[in-house]
């Protein structure tokens, strides 16, 4: 072999060791970065997270916990759950989720734990306890344990439901009519009142120096009759539901019947007064049926939730005012068909008495009390509505215009505007109304000195009494 040709086996062999030494050089830092990747991946430092889903702070008889906890990282190792009462810890749930080894992680990122505890039969006393929730995921830190997230939350259990105690007597009402009940709760922070059929009239604390007696003015609505049920309800925060009956009477009228007829005339005159989305673009009388109907339900919803926020205090006394040297046009309750050329077009119910006296009269306030609203409501114009205290209205419409202002007070006897024609009054009248609670009731025993005094008034003195006498 010649130089030439050693020379070049030479170089060709060390050009060959170069590249095997590059190549295990690449080899071995391409491992090392994989390593430190993977190393990098195992020994992440992100906790896991909890979220309270439904935790209440009150646990009842049976109560829902939710709680999730996710790690986005390395995956949930284990999740736990406890509970501490009187030194003594129980385990209501514990979990473990294996790891995936060839990813690294746990398939298991998100995780929901729902149980519903029933303390009775796990035999936990009422009182305070503390839950205890943990959960670890499946880092490499803290000796290969993983990184921890722990919280804990202090509890009360309580299993008893209040206890509820008459203390006002002989409860009669009439159809359509209202009325007072009185009793004692054994726990102050309750949701507690009145049950009548479907409607609910919220006890209130504050008439009496013991914050465990309430007072719950109800109406008997016009559509229920003697067979609808009533009793009082007491829920406590851990959602313990106390109920008990009281006897009572409902007395059934027959409301009167009344036929309105509606005219051209009348129809020309009021729709193009309405801007509402309620209104239709066909005829006129198509018009004043969208009106009757769906601007009256909007109204209505309208004029209870504002007769939902009333003060605790007894503002009113005695007898309600009407309206001075007024005829009754129309009373509470009427049943009323609408005609229009000679056919049935419509049925309502008039949910109020029309009180007429001369153009333009003065409106006295019925009774002391706080102006809650005075503006316009659609088909019943401009309104005026008092508060009197403990779920107690009194509401003014078809007012040509008021001179009182929201949250003012008012004595009674105050002028707060006058009578008028405004939304869909046909004449000059005042429509005068009184709600309980949002539920129309009839005007005529508010203003019956003797109703007053059997049905409200006498029960309250009663009842002071009874208290005082250690009932």
């Amino acid at each position: 072999m010649d130089y030439k040709s050693k020379y070049t086996m030479r170089k060709k062999s060390s050009r060959l060791k170069k590249m095997k030494v590059r190549v295990l050089v690449l080899s071995v830092f391409a491992i090392f970065c994989i390593g430190c990747w993977a190393l990098f991946l195992r020994f992440e430092g992100e906790a896991p997270e909890i979220k309270l889903l439904d935790c209440p702070k009150y646990f009842g008889m049976n109560t829902k916990i939710s709680i999730e906890m996710t790690d986005q990282k390395s995956g949930l190792r284990k999740v736990w759950l406890a509970l501490l009462i009187n030194g003594k810890e129980t385990i209501l749930y514990d979990q473990y989720f294996s790891v995936d080894l060839w990813k690294g992680k746990s398939s298991e990122q998100k995780h929901i734990i729902e149980i519903n505890l029933e303390p009775k039969k796990k035999f936990f006393p009422d009182g305070d306890g503390l839950l205890r929730i943990a959960a670890w995921d499946h880092s490499w830190r803290n000796y290969f344990k993983g990184n921890n997230a722990y919280i804990e939350k202090q509890i009360t259990i309580d299993t008893e439901y209040p206890k509820i105690d008459m203390i006002s007597r002989k409860h009669h009402f009439n159809q359509g009519g209202a009325g007072l009940i009185i009793y004692r709760v054994s726990e102050a922070e309750t949701v507690n009142g009145v049950q009548v059929g479907d409607h609910f009239f919220p006890g209130m604390s504050g008439m009496f120096k013991d914050p465990l007696v309430f007072v719950a003015f109800l109406a008997v609505s016009h559509e229920q009759g003697p067979g609808t049920e009533m009793f009082i309800t007491a829920e406590d925060q851990a959602h313990n539901l106390g109920r008990t009956p009281f006897s009572y009477n409902i007395r059934k009228k027959r409301f009167k019947r009344d036929i309105i007829r509606i005219t051209d005339r009348f129809l020309r005159k009021k729709i193009p007064e309405f801007k509402t989305e309620y209104k239709s673009n066909g005829s006129l009388i198509d018009q004043f049926l969208a009106i009757n109907k769906n601007e009256r339900k909007a109204n209505f919803k309208t004029i209870q939730n504002l007769c939902k926020n009333t003060k605790n205090l007894l503002f009113w006394k005695d007898t309600f005012l009407r309206l001075p040297k007024s005829a009754t046009r129309a009373g509470f309750g009427d049943r009323r068909t609408y005609y229009y050329q000679g056919q049935v077009v419509d049925h309502q119910f008039h949910l109020g008495v029309d009180l007429a006296s001369t153009y333009l009269s003065p409106v006295p306030a019925a009774n002391y009390g706080r102006v809650i609203f005075a503006d316009e409501i659609g088909i019943y114009g401009r309104v005026v509505i008092i508060d009197h205290g403990f779920g107690l209205y009194s509401l003014y419409s078809h007012m040509s215009r008021f001179s009182v202002k929201p949250g003012s007070t008012v004595n009674k006897g105050d002028i707060l505007g006058h009578t008028g024609t405004t939304g869909l009054a046909g004449g000059d009248h005042l429509h005068f109304s009184i709600l309980v609670q949002g539920v129309f009731t009839n005007p005529i025993e508010w203003w019956d000195k003797n109703w007053i005094k059997y049905n409200i008034t006498d029960k309250i003195s009663s009842a002071r009494q009874l208290i005082k006498d250690g009932l």
